[in-house]
């Protein structure tokens, strides 16, 4: 009877366990466990503009940052080069509807490097970090902008920084993380490269230290068969994107923070480096690192693509000792990968290749082409993952270590970048312009569906105000020529325009800045509109 009691009262304990994973908030980038997966969740499997969309709503300005989700709430930041502000927006999970629309800071004016001649902040957007929410409060980072830490409740700012300023050519990419005393993040620049723990109640530093990795970068470009550093980029090899992750290794914590050249832990309550493996030519890191069988898993870019698995019970450097096994090939230089048990499943960039491997050798099981480029992470839950491109498709496969199984090909009319949350049975979507909610059993009307935006400047709310996107500012649809100039969001335009490589290349060789461009766009859309009423019939 003993054992019979034992056995029902693990039974009990795991049917818990189960339930209270499969309705965790998803309080931070790449959801409760910073890996991408959630527990269960019956998330629709087909789906377009009409078909299982709950809503849809229309997210001012411009970011990528991911949606973070707490009980009934999806937070965003959003900001416009345009109007010099920075914003964070609450939206209602249930309805759509925005609660809070809160400009955190007035833009500073970014400190620019004269050397580096190749400053490219279009090549990022100006709310690319996550936020990250607990019960009671949202902490929200720009990077060299500013951190904030607003009340969920009221939205009111409980404290601020804006002393932490580095050089990022290419703006920052690193979303803060946090546990219950203090909130981390990475500043890895050209100038200046620190890791920072603060206060959580009240933004003070509790420790910060250098993560400066000394190498030789003209050695490092001697290996690869490139004869000299052709200048214009200073330091490049110095600068990161990547977000830290907390775990724990036989009873002790550690943070895993990847940067450039170098992935580090710390300890996380002083700050301690307690090992590091070294990778000369593994910068502009962006995939967030997971612990799972006993291993971290982290990318590198810039000029090594590589993926590592690493033991993380190592003292000082371990480059030679604890790298399990590494790969480089078919790897991506920003998007995450999901780790399901002993499958390792991750997609490029550039191309969508999907490749599947045996988490614990790296041996790849299967490779497969999805196409589109992925900037956003995949998500997983119940068995299967979900891919979203670029291109506004969204790719169902499932979870097999045998071939690539398709399940669905989705198209929205949207670009995505910023990575899927989960709550409960709703996938939540943040393209460059809406915020989808996709729910099994919903339907949007035609009627609904033209009267989407795209892309539009809505006027910025006060705290509290509430804005649906409204039929009468139905004047654009996607892949049209943009019109009504005075409404347009031209940052959004230009960052659409560049995200062409050819386009960006023909951009660059030319010289011309990114107000002559705006200036070209708004001529032309002005043009457009001309040509438009004139050879319009009259009614």
């Amino acid at each position: 009877m003993t054992r019979v009691a034992n056995l029902a009262s693990f039974f009990v304990a795991l049917l818990i366990c189960l339930e209270l994973t499969a309705h965790d908030n998803w309080n931070q980038f790449r959801g409760p466990g910073g890996n991408g997966i959630y527990a269960n969740s019956d998330l629709p499997i087909e789906f377009d503009e009409s078909k299982n969309v709950r809503w849809k709503t229309l997210i001012s300005d411009s970011g990528w940052s991911s949606p973070v989700i707490w009980e009934h709430e999806i937070w965003v930041t959003s900001g416009s080069d345009e109007k010099k502000e920075l914003r964070v927006i609450c939206i209602d999970l249930n309805t759509g509807i925005i609660k809070h629309n809160i400009k955190v800071f007035d833009m500073i004016k970014r400190e620019v490097d004269p050397a580096y001649i190749y400053d490219s902040p279009h090549l990022n957007s100006p709310a690319t970090p996550t936020p990250v929410i607990d019960e009671k409060h949202v902490f929200v980072s720009f990077g060299s902008q500013g951190i904030a830490c607003l009340n969920r409740k009221t939205g009111e700012q409980v404290w601020q920084r804006r002393d932490l300023r580095i050089y990022q050519p290419v703006r920052q990419g690193s979303s803060p993380i946090v546990d219950d005393k203090r909130l981390y993040v990475a500043f890895d620049g050209t100038d200046k490269q620190f890791f920072i723990a603060l206060d959580k109640t009240t933004g003070k530093t509790d420790w910060k230290t250098n993560r400066e990795t000394n190498t030789d970068w003209k050695q490092t470009l001697r290996q690869r068969g490139i004869s000299s550093d052709k200048g214009g980029k200073p330091n490049d090899n110095k600068k990161s994107f990547a977000t830290a992750t907390i775990i724990e290794v036989h009873g002790k914590r550690q943070l895993i923070a990847p940067g450039a050249e170098a992935i580090i832990s710390y300890n996380p309550d002083t700050g301690e480096e307690l090992w590091r493996t070294v990778h000369p030519g593994g910068f502009n890191v962006a995939a967030r690192p997971i612990y799972a069988n006993g291993l971290v898993y982290v990318f590198t870019s810039g000029l090594n693509n590589i993926l590592m698995a690493i033991r993380p019970d190592g003292t000082g450097d371990v480059s030679d000792t604890h790298v399990v096994w590494s790969t480089m090939k078919s790897t991506p230089s920003i998007p995450s990968p999901v780790i399901v048990n002993d499958l390792l499943f991750m997609v490029t960039d550039r191309g969508g290749i999907v490749r599947c491997l045996n988490a614990n050798s790296g041996i790849e099981l299967w490779k497969g082409r999805l196409g589109g480029d992925h900037w956003a992470s995949p998500v997983y839950t119940n068995g299967k993952l979900y891919f979203s491109s670029k291109q506004g498709e969204v790719s169902v496969i499932e979870s097999s270590r045998q071939e690539l199984q398709v399940i669905s090909r989705n198209r929205l009319n949207a670009m995505f970048i910023a990575s899927p949350a989960i709550s409960n049975s709703s996938l939540i979507l943040r393209s460059t312009t809406h915020l989808y909610c996709l729910a099994n059993g919903y339907r949007r009307t035609q009627k609904q569906i033209a009267a989407d935006v795209y892309p539009s400047a809505e006027k910025n709310t006060d705290s509290n105000a509430n804005t649906r996107p409204n039929a009468a500012d139905a004047k654009k649809t996607a892949g049209q020529p943009m019109k009504n100039a005075s409404r347009t969001d031209w940052d959004a335009a230009y960052e659409k325009l560049m995200s062409d490589p050819a386009i960006r290349q023909k951009i660059k060789s030319s010289g011309a800045t990114k107000e002559q461009i705006i200036e070209f766009l708004k001529k032309k859309a002005a043009a457009d509109t001309t040509d438009q009423q004139e050879n319009t019939p009259n009614k």
